[in-house]
């Protein structure tokens, strides 16, 4: 919903951040539905980043694995991700209802705060029973938020990925993942082949990892060369930057110097701004639906971009329907 400094004050968010709610924020949703005129749209970064990919392949390309309650909002989810050709295979929660993000919009800016309810509450065994459809997989993307809920489970699609030279893309989804969970998040990094985030989690990660620098270009090389489990693939680290270039840095497991690609965004008229939650996701989604393809790297950073300013232009982290095809810029 639109609000101002001080509905922001009233709960203490910053205008563009990513957080956890406390008990503190329970109110927030509430506030924002009746007083806001917030709408409520399907989200969950890694789902957004899942229908956006589908929006971009072929039919039934991508089945998406999470954990929701029993009730209204995990019946909107699924008819969101129906009418986006989306497979979900749910874990339902017998006791916490489905988790929600507030949004609160000031200016061009987005300030989230999330209660992962359901969400926290995967289940290894969920995905041991669904284990087929990893096995069928030949591209595994994995949001951030997930290693504050079962570890265990992005280190079973981590391994099968190194084992079978399959694909695996870690998104470091918000600046608490690299600073609060950074042992899970460095037990998931030799299995990196893509890793996405955007310039407050490369500074995040940087100050967790005390390399002494805000140089983002520094950050993302410093990732690329990270010790890596399959030697089959370079790892690819790219770094979102709102209106400024996607930067990307590929490691070459030979620890010569890696350089760092600039790709200009697509430009967007500030009229067309509609809401930029989302757009994370969305870049990922397009970002991903290009390696599924097989494309070159800088397709699929264009991809990316394209689609992040389809998802802008609408509400929340959605896509316009009907759909519109990608040519490349």
């Amino acid at each position: 919903g639109k609000g101002d400094a001080a509905f922001l004050e009233k709960y203490g968010l910053k205008p563009n951040d990513a957080i956890l709610a406390e008990e503190k924020h329970m109110g927030i949703y509430e506030d924002l539905l009746q007083n806001h005129n917030a709408k409520l749209i399907a989200g969950g970064a890694a789902q957004n980043t899942a229908r956006g990919a589908q929006y971009m392949l072929p039919a039934k390309s991508v089945v998406y694995i999470g954990c929701v309650g029993k009730d209204k909002y995990s019946d909107i989810l699924l008819e969101a991700n129906r009418e986006a050709g989306l497979r979900a295979e749910y874990r339902y929660d017998e006791t916490a209802p489905t988790g929600r993000c507030g949004v609160v919009i000031t200016g061009h800016d987005r300030s989230m705060c999330t209660d992962l309810a359901a969400a926290n509450c995967y289940k290894i065994e969920h995905l041991q029973a669904n284990w087929s459809l990893a096995e069928q997989a030949k591209v595994f993307y994995v949001g951030g938020y997930h290693l504050t809920v079962c570890v265990p489970a992005v280190m079973a699609l981590a391994e099968e990925a190194a084992a079978k030279n399959k694909v695996f893309i870690l998104s470091l989804s918000a600046p608490f993942i690299p600073q609060f969970f950074k042992d899970p998040l460095d037990q998931t990094a030799p299995y990196w082949d893509y890793v996405i985030g955007n310039e407050t989690e490369a500074l995040s990660y940087a100050e967790s990892h005390n390399l002494n620098t805000k140089d983002i270009a520094a950050i993302a090389k410093h990732m690329a060369g990270l010790p890596k489990k399959n030697a089959a693939r370079p790892r690819t680290v790219i770094i979102t930057q709102g209106t400024d270039p996607t930067l990307v840095a590929v490691g070459n497991n030979s620890g010569a110097d890696v350089t760092v690609k600039e790709f200009p965004v697509h430009p967007i008229d500030k009229s067309d701004i509609n809401d930029t939650n989302g757009a994370g996701d969305a870049f990922a989604g397009g970002f991903v639906a290009g390696i599924v393809e097989g494309k070159k790297l800088e397709d699929c950073v264009d991809m990316g971009q394209w689609l992040a300013k389809l998802s802008i232009g609408e509400l929340g982290p959605s896509y316009p329907y009907p759909k519109q095809s990608y040519a490349s810029s």
